[in-house]
């Protein structure tokens, strides 16, 4: 319901009342006429009068009075007679409030008379004008307007027509004016209500208008009415699919339909959407066309399927362009075209290969680790190449091999050729992908020998003995060697290093054996001892060696000796008897007498054998006896003692004593609040051994971890916190052991009791007590009772209880709790109003010392009666908000409290704001679908009320005032500028600027956002702006050069984001005198014979120009030096002219006069010409002629501008004359100065033509002036010139997967040369990745699989066929396709779709910066990013057969696109 119109209505019917009620007088007063009839204006009321029209008087008594209709009878509705009879005074008075509209037909006019009732019936005719209001609103005749209508409807004729009427009385206030919402270009409502077609319909765009119309009297009243024009569809649209370009993807080696199609399923259908034709779909072209019998579409539902399987590796490439056609069957002429693009996926149906079914590897066996052995390289024909894990088998073997292939060595160790002398191993490889084909290959590494092994002696040591029988080359003794390496690496050599002073011995190099070679002379009773040292060397590049001793000794033939002095043997004590402790070295001579051993000393423990064998007699006690003996020995022969020897014995502890414990037992008591670490007793034993046996450590068994012992001291200590309520004895068994070998032990018990520390905190029963107790409670009203328990022995496990804090606190407390039972009481009244929640912190102490407290707490909750009103947290709430605040955003919360129980949760809040909403938990927030602007509202304020509850709540204010701060919203706004500024020409600069104009810009943003500056678009040295907007000129400016200057001015503002406005300026300048007239020649001249002349006869006419406009333009003519009677000028034309004075010439006169022209600028400029006239008494004829009719010069091709090609001559009949030279063809190649020279403008190219005719005129300064012309034939010679490439970089991509043989680029050169290009030949700098087609240019793929995601550069060469050469660079970027990704598909135009619709098969090249084409596309596809995506690119297609515009384009053409990729 519209209640803005009641408004209205009643606001105006208040107005009435207010205005138009009577004020007790009548409108009109006059005397009745009886007598004859009258006919009176009474005057005007408003509209909506009450109250008395007229007063009646004169009315004789006795006579009646009576109203009566006047023409109108129905406008006495309005109106009463108050008249009694007998009264002299009758009044006319309203019945109803007077309305003008219902006196429409009248003008608003109200009619009525008052008739004498008594005699004649005379009238006093009456005529009250009541004057309308606008108290009548339009009304719509219907409130539905509908009406279909054909889509061919005809622009600029009426649709339909809408029809409102307006009660009001006045043209005024009935005059009615229509809008319509939406808004709408599709149709103009006139004020009339009919709706005007002003662009075509079009069904599928809108099948259906709907409007509201609002018909508007002037003063606001309205009415509205709903208009629905449907639109009829008419058959005037081909079908359409739904995309120009599909993308599907099907597996190689299998048949049928796809199994995605991107972006969605094939589907076309008739463009005229009301019709909806169906349509029958078929394949009009496939790409390569060779595959196009291995597809099918079903023609009804446009399902494209796969009837030949495709082998992915056998296909040239993996992507198939299949164009389609969707035609009507009503029509088959109505036709649309698209493309699918089919992907051939990779399946994987072939198995990895390795390059090499065996490897045969040679590797030094010192190889460190990492050291590589080999690379195996592996392949696989599938898409993507081999993707899955190498391993070698069998995982045992030194080797690993990584992802590429390389296989290195892991453990350098296990290479010993000396050990193994190779390996054989296989290395397979498996794809990831099932069905994980895999292959293996065989690989033997065998080792290549290093000299790593030193020569090693069988022997640590060897002995040799000479005697007395020496001979000389006796073999002494043969030291032995050996080395496993191989070769000469483990040949052994050996020399005798030292020792060999005297050179007494040799050894064989070859076999070790060392011998006698010079007789050693002994000495009597003595022992000779020589220490040699053998080397043993191997025969590596770097020998390797090794010592060995030799020891020969060379006794005489003396008396038999001990070998030392001195020997050392130990013995173990309790060895038993007999047991050989040390064998005493000794030389006895062959003399046959016998040799005794004999022990002097110690005899009764030891014995010694004729051998040297020493024994004990007994078993020796180390514990109760010496531990150190020395036997003195002897050796005799035939009785003689001739030697002794010391033998030091020592005797070897045993361990054969137990550790012993003293006492077996311990107890010692420990405080449970020990530290870890404190020493609660030692336990000790003690061992007779001695050393090692007698060392004894302490192991602890038991005590669970509490305790530990010192393994040397035997100290216990506790290892573990302690609580004696958890246990309050420990038993634990100490064990002793020695060192010896076998071990001896012993143990002891070990008691500890724990005894108590008050360590424990009473604890309370709970942690936190709840109680709820009413506000009306009873005071000593026992609330609960606590408890608390303490483990603790005796004093230190009695507890008692007390209120250690109230919160809030009071005095009196309202609490108080029994010490000993731990009861709680209420001791005060309670008010929920003054206090919610009482806390109660509670503690329970112990007996102990000190004492231990517990604590808890109890809350205690008081219930409430509803008493108090909420409150907000202020009185006015103040926040600002940016003006681009987002629909629903919050932007603060007002917070109200409410000290009755529950708060403020059950409460709501009311408000009036059509601009923000306040959520129940008081979050203020703009509304939804609200949009602030602070230009035009910059802030709000309302009232909210708080209410606590439903029903009988109480409330609370408060205020909130919202300030809109500004957002940078509105682009600055340019003022009004002329459409052209005008500025005087000038030498402008920054020194000296011209003013041009003052633009201030304004937006309605504040701050930053608000401040423009002004600057030019582009950059421009000719203006810039001041910092008040003045545009200054600071550059020169010639109107002769540009009259008119178009500027692009931005208007930026400061804010963020920073929006602009732009406008365009035209600075046009004013002429000032800058330039001086100029002659057309020099020189003007003329002759005349003096028996021709007359007076006035023109002879010449001095022409001069000036490039400045107006005034400054206008030329007058002058002689400035000279005179003469005979000649007059007109200043204004410049027609030099005969006097009548020539009559009295006699004799050849020549008459030299200074012309000048001077404009009429301020200052006037001028300039001067020379003007020669010849008065002639005789006839002579005068011509010009050349010295030869024609002439033949030739040049040398691609001579630079200016090369003098030859010179003509001419000459005038008179001296009196100049020639002037012009070439009348030809003249944009070559020119001509004033003697006759002609030069070449540019290069000359024999091969684009070879012969030049030139038509050379000379003209002399006569007047009239004569001519001659000459043939003048230039040929230009030939040249051998170098080819050249069209461009110096080409620009290519291509994939990295592109085969062999794939076209990437043609690079094209052309030879100047006239029938020379036909022979260029093409080459590459480096052909491992590109070649070129020699002939044609053509460059394609060798290998660029390496060079995926780089970019590589290729030198290409053309050569002609005299050798010289031309170079240009190939820039090729290798872009990686990874196929399986959708977004990696380039996007083919609906340009490709085209093509195939006619039936051409389109390449496609994607080119940057084309200009091949005359007109640039409009408009590009949108391409998604991605790898192979080109967003900036447009696209060349060309049919293949046809001719090629690459080739083209490249020759003879610059600027021209030098991107191309290969798709």
């Amino acid at each position: 319901m519209d209640t803005s119109r009641w408004i209205q209505i009643a606001l105006a019917f208040i107005v009435s009342v207010c205005v138009c009620v009577s004020d007790g007088s009548p409108v009109g007063t006059s005397v009745i006429n009886c007598d004859a009839e009258t006919h009176v204006n009474v005057g005007d009321v408003v509209e909506g009068y009450s109250g008395d029209v007229e007063m009646f008087t004169g009315i004789q008594e006795g006579v009646g009075v009576k109203l009566v209709p006047n023409f109108f009878p129905h406008h006495l509705e309005f109106l009463e007679l108050v008249f009694t009879l007998g009264d002299t005074n009758a009044i006319v008075r309203t019945k109803m409030p007077l309305d003008s509209d219902v006196l429409k037909n009248t003008g608003g006019t109200l009619y009525y008379s008052v008739m004498c009732d008594d005699g004649p019936k005379i009238n006093n005719t009456r005529t009250l004008k009541v004057n309308d209001i606008n108290d009548m609103s339009p009304v719509f005749t219907q409130k539905l307007y509908e009406k279909t209508v054909s889509e061919t409807h005809p622009l600029d004729t009426e649709v339909l027509r809408v029809k409102a009427y307006d009660g009001d009385s006045s043209i005024e206030h009935s005059t009615i004016t229509y809008s319509l919402e939406p808004d709408t270009e599709d149709f103009m409502l006139t004020n009339s209500g009919a709706f005007i077609l002003k662009k075509p319909f079009n069904y599928n765009v809108a099948p259906k208008y709907n409007f509201t119309v609002t018909a508007r009297d002037k003063s606001g009243w309205n009415d509205t009415a709903t208009v629905v024009i449907n639109i009829e569809d008419s058959d005037n649209m081909n079908p359409y699919f739904s995309h120009n370009l599909y993308q599907a993807s099907v597996p190689e080696n299998q048949i049928g339909g796809f199994t995605t199609i991107l972006p969605e399923a094939i589907k076309a259908q008739d463009g005229d959407f009301g019709i909806n034709e169906t349509v029958i779909y078929s394949i009009t072209a496939v790409s390569p066309d060779k595959y196009k019998s291995n597809f099918a579409i079903e023609p009804n539902s446009g399902v494209i399927s796969v009837l030949t399987a495709f082998d992915r590796e056998e296909i040239s490439s993996n992507m198939i362009s299949i164009s389609i056609q969707a035609a009507q069957t009503d029509n088959s002429l109505k036709t649309a075209g698209s493309v699918v693009i089919i992907t051939v996926e990779d399946m994987n149906d072939n198995p990895p290969v390795f390059d090499q079914t065996n490897y045969n590897i040679m590797l030094m066996e010192n190889s460190p680790v990492g050291a590589v052995v080999l690379k195996a390289t592996v392949t696989d024909l599938d898409q993507g190449g081999f993707v899955g894990t190498l391993e070698i088998i069998p995982d045992t073997v030194p080797f690993s091999i990584g992802p590429d292939g390389t296989i290195t060595v892991t453990n350098a160790t296990a290479l010993d050729r000396e050990a193994i002398e190779s390996f054989p191993f296989q290395i397979k490889a498996t794809e990831n992908s099932p069905p994980n084909n895999f292959t293996t290959a065989q690989v033997t590494v065998t080792l290549l020998d290093v000299n790593d092994n030193s020569p090693v002696f069988t022997s640590t040591s060897y002995e040799g003995k000479v005697f007395a029988n020496q001979t000389i080359g006796m073999t002494l003794v043969h030291v032995t060697a050996e080395d496993p390496d191989a070769g000469v690496n483990g040949e052994i050599t050996y020399s005798i290093d030292a020792g060999n002073n005297e050179g007494y011995f040799s050894v064989d190099e070859n076999t070790g054996v060392i011998s006698l070679v010079k007789l050693i002379p002994l000495v009597e009773n003595k022992i000779l001892e020589f220490s040699l040292y053998v080397t043993a060397s191997d025969g590596g590049t770097t020998s390797r060696s090794t010592t060995v001793q030799v020891n020969i000794i060379a006794p005489s033939d003396s008396k038999p000796q001990f070998l030392q002095e001195v020997f050392q043997a130990t013995v173990d004590e309790e060895q038993e008897p007999g047991a050989v402790i040390l064998t005493v070295g000794f030389l006895a001579p062959g003399t046959g007498l016998p040799v005794n051993l004999t022990v002097e000393t110690e005899a009764d423990k030891f014995a010694i054998s004729p051998t040297g064998e020493l024994t004990p007699t007994v078993k020796l006690d180390y514990d109760n006896g010496p531990h150190n003996y020395s036997v003195q020995i002897s050796i005799s022969e035939d009785g003689v003692v001739s030697d002794n020897a010391v033998v030091e014995v020592q005797v070897i502890d045993v361990n054969d004593n137990s550790p012993v414990f003293t006492p077996s037992s311990f107890n010692q008591s420990v405080p449970e609040d020990a530290d870890i670490g404190f020493n609660v007793t030692a336990v000790t034993a003690t061992d007779k051994d001695s050393g090692f046996n007698k060392e004894i450590r302490y192991y602890l068994i038991g005590g669970e971890g509490k305790f530990s012992i010192d393994r040397v001291s035997g100290m216990v200590s506790v290892a573990a916190a302690l609580d004696r309520e958890t246990k309050a004895e420990y038993n634990m068994l100490v064990v002793a052991e020695d060192q010896g070998r076998p071990v001896s032990s012993a143990t002891a018990t070990l008691v500890v009791p724990v005894s108590d520390i008050n360590d424990n905190v009473p604890s309370f029963s709970d942690a936190e007590y709840q109680k709820e107790v009413s506000e009306t409670e009873s005071v000593n009203t026992i609330l609960l009772t606590l408890s608390a328990v303490d483990p603790d022995e005796g004093a230190n496990g009695r507890v008692s209880y007390s209120i250690v804090q109230q919160s809030p606190s009071s005095d009196p407390a309202v609490f108080e709790l029994d010490s000993s039972s731990g009861t709680l009481r209420l001791v005060q009244p309670l008010d929920y109003s003054e206090v919610k929640v009482y806390t109660l912190t509670v503690q329970a102490s112990d007996g102990g010392t000190p004492s231990l407290v517990g604590n808890s707490s109890v809350v205690v909750t008081v219930m409430d009666v509803n008493n108090n009103p909420p409150e907000f947290s202020k009185a006015n709430y103040d926040v600002s908000v940016s003006e681009n605040l987002s629909s629903g955003t919050s932007i603060l919360t007002v917070e109200v409290t409410d000290r009755d129980e529950g708060g403020f949760s059950s409460g709501y809040f009311i408000y009036t704001s059509d601009t923000f909403d306040i959520s129940k938990q008081g979050v203020v927030s703009l509304k939804q679908n609200i949009t602030l602007d602070r230009e035009t509202k910059d802030s709000y304020v309302f009232q909210i009320v708080a209410v606590d509850r439903e029903l009988d709540g109480l409330n609370a204010t408060a205020q909130l005032n919202i300030t809109v701060t500004d957002y940078n919203d509105n682009a600055p706004q340019f003022p009004s500028i002329p459409n052209t500024l005008t500025l005087p020409e000038g030498n402008y600069s920054e020194e000296a600027p011209g003013e041009v104009f003052t633009i201030v810009p304004t937006d309605p943003d504040l701050g930053a956002n608000g401040e423009v500056v002004l600057s030019l678009l582009t950059l421009n040295p000719l203006f810039r702006f001041r910092e008040d907007g003045m545009l200054l000129a600071v550059g020169p400016l010639d109107r002769e050069s540009g009259e008119t200057l178009d500027l692009v001015v931005k208007a930026s503002d400061k804010g963020s984001p920073q929006r602009e406005s732009f406008a365009t300026i035209r600075v046009s300048l004013t002429d000032v005198n800058d330039n001086r007239p100029k002659f057309s020649s020099s020189t003007y001249a003329s002759s005349i014979l003096v028996t021709d002349a007359e007076e006035g006869k023109l002879l010449l006419t001095l022409s001069a120009t000036d490039l400045d406009i107006g005034e400054n333009a206008v030329i007058s003519y002058s002689f400035s030096a000279g005179s003469s009677p005979y000649l007059a000028l007109n200043s204004e034309t410049g027609a030099v002219t005969l006097t009548s004075a020539i009559s009295n010439v006699k004799e050849e006169t020549t008459v030299e006069l200074t012309a000048m022209a001077k404009d009429n600028g301020v200052p006037p400029l001028s300039s001067t010409a020379h003007v020669i006239v010849n008065l002639r008494i005789i006839i002579e004829v005068e011509t010009v002629t050349f010295q030869n009719s024609s002439y033949h010069f030739k040049l040398p091709e691609n001579k630079p501008e200016g090369f003098v090609v030859g010179e003509v001559q001419a000459s005038a009949g008179s001296g009196i004359y100049n020639i002037t030279y012009k070439l009348r063809t030809y003249g944009d190649l070559f020119s001509i100065n004033s003697t006759g020279a002609i030069t070449t403008r540019t290069a000359l190219d024999k091969e684009q033509q070879e012969w030049y005719i030139l038509d050379v005129e000379a003209v002399d300064t006569s007047n009239p002036n004569t001519s001659a012309v000459a043939l003048v034939r230039v040929q230009v010679e030939d040249v051998n010139e170098a080819p050249q490439f069209s461009l110096k970089v080409y620009k290519a991509s291509v994939f990295s997967i592109a085969p062999p043989n794939t076209p990437v680029t043609y690079v094209k050169a052309s030879d100047p040369d006239v029938g020379d290009e036909a022979g260029l030949v093409y080459s590459v700098s480096d052909g491992s990745h590109f070649m070129v087609e020699s002939s044609t240019g053509l460059v394609s793929v060798v290998s660029v699989a390496d060079l995926a995601g780089k970019t590589t550069t290729v030198e290409v060469k053309t050569t002609d066929r005299r050798g010289l050469q031309a170079t240009a660079k190939l820039e090729v970027v290798v872009m990686e396709l990874m196929p399986e990704s959708p977004d990696s598909y380039w996007k083919v135009p609906l340009l490709i779709a085209l093509g195939v619709l006619l039936g051409l098969t389109l390449i496609a090249l994607i080119v940057t910066s084309v200009l091949l084409c005359e007109s640039k596309m409009k408009g590009k596809p949108h391409v998604k990013p991605g790898k192979g995506n080109f967003d900036s690119e447009d696209y060349m297609f060309w049919s293949q057969g046809a001719a090629n515009p690459w080739n083209q384009a490249n020759k003879g053409t610059t600027g021209h696109g030098n991107h191309v990729s290969s798709l």
